[in-house]
């Protein structure tokens, strides 16, 4: 079976984890520092690590104090944790639409969207090509919102230079393990912002107070701690944050191979009429999370059939988010994200990941060519 995503684990990561099971710390002890101080170095911005992406991005919306009577402006090409963590908080999901080359929120089409009751626009970097970051900054910026970067497949990637993680006034990771680098389970924060990186640490630590300088109540000894505000358990432990840090020392040698991959794909099927391959701007440096192929949406069901029964594992990246059920509520219906709708219908994403083989490629490929000429 070829997977579509899959882990990489090697015998240092192995050896990592299993020093950790032989040590005095499970949970929350001294490799959770470390793991963040690493990542600061790789998303160019301070970083909290916690539990999965989806606990990322709750813990960030609540961080810019997100309730009910808000608005956050999302694409509805995503994972639907990207809109549930803000909903779940009592925000108002908005949609807007995706570029028609590639499924990223498209700027143009922000502006249109904000009301009196807008608190933040969420970019999604779909299959590691980050959005366009400095057009949302402006508008951001021109209206008083905060910008959010939902990074879930991104980290590695960079934008004009810039790493990801370091152009948001908040970017989420997730370390799933079909994700670029994998705890496990497993996610992460970044901000350039103290006082929003110590509202998402403790809303993910149950909403313990533990700074003296910032106690309500008197201090009865050293064991004293408040809370302020409702939390959640969202901690990585220590055995998770050693897997990785070990990934972390891999991360371009994974960002090369995925690249690699991308550029092979890209080399079998640019000529075929009925193939549209991936678009790549060329200010960006993407981790490649997804190779999203786009093929007629009358076949794409039969593609996949086929290439399922052919023990190639492909999926579909994403069922658009304002069509599930539980946004009806908001008015959404069939037709109102014309790009979006249409690239849900054509999408199938090949595998791409460290472990696969030339030979795995090759089989793929030749799969996906005979269906095309057919």
């Amino acid at each position: 079976m070829i997977s579509y995503g899959r882990h990489s684990i090697n015998q240092d990561d192995i050896d990592a984890v299993t020093k950790v099971l032989r040590g005095n710390w499970l949970t929350t002890g001294p490799l959770v520092e470390q793991f963040e101080a690493k990542l600061e170095t790789v998303v160019g911005a301070p970083t909290l690590v916690l539990s999965s992406g989806t606990a990322a991005l709750h813990a960030a919306y609540a961080a810019i104090g997100i309730g009910p009577g808000d608005e956050v402006i999302t694409p509805p090409i995503t994972f639907v944790a990207t809109q549930a963590t803000a909903a779940l908080l009592g925000a108002r999901p908005v949609f807007v639409d995706v570029k028609p080359d590639f499924p990223n929120i498209d700027p143009t089409k922000v502006e249109a969207a904000i009301t009196s009751k807008t608190k933040a626009i969420v970019a999604v970097d779909y299959a590691g090509h980050p959005a366009d970051m400095d057009e949302l900054r402006i508008i951001a910026d021109k209206h008083k919102l905060f910008l959010i970067e939902d990074a879930a497949h991104s980290i590695g990637s960079s934008y004009k230079g810039r790493p990801v993680g370091s152009l948001a006034d908040l970017t989420t990771f997730s370390f799933y393990p079909t994700k670029n680098i994998t705890t496990g389970e497993g996610g992460a924060v970044s901000s350039s912002s103290p006082e929003l990186l110590r509202r998402a640490r403790e809303f993910s630590r149950q909403g313990l107070v533990r700074d003296p300088s910032r106690f309500k109540l008197h201090q009865d000894g050293p064991w004293h701690q408040e809370v302020h505000d409702f939390g959640l358990n969202y901690r990585l432990p220590d055995v998770l944050c050693a897997l990785g840090l070990s990934q972390l020392k891999r991360i371009e040698s994974f960002k090369y191979r995925r690249y690699e991959i991308y550029e092979w794909y890209n080399a079998q099927f640019s000529e075929i009429r009925s193939l549209t391959i991936p678009h790549h701007a060329e200010h960006v440096s993407p981790m490649w999370h997804l190779y999203p192929l786009r093929v007629n949406e009358d076949s794409r069901g039969e593609l996949f059939a086929l290439l399922q029964e052919s023990e190639v594992k492909v999926q579909v990246n994403y069922f658009p988010a304002h069509l599930h059920p539980v946004f009806q509520k908001y008015g959404n219906k069939q037709g109102d994200f014309p790009n979006s709708e249409k690239f849900y219908r054509q999408e199938i994403s090949l595998p791409i990941h460290a472990e696969l083989t030339e030979k795995d490629l090759k089989m793929i490929a030749q799969l996906v060519l005979q269906f095309s000429k057919n």
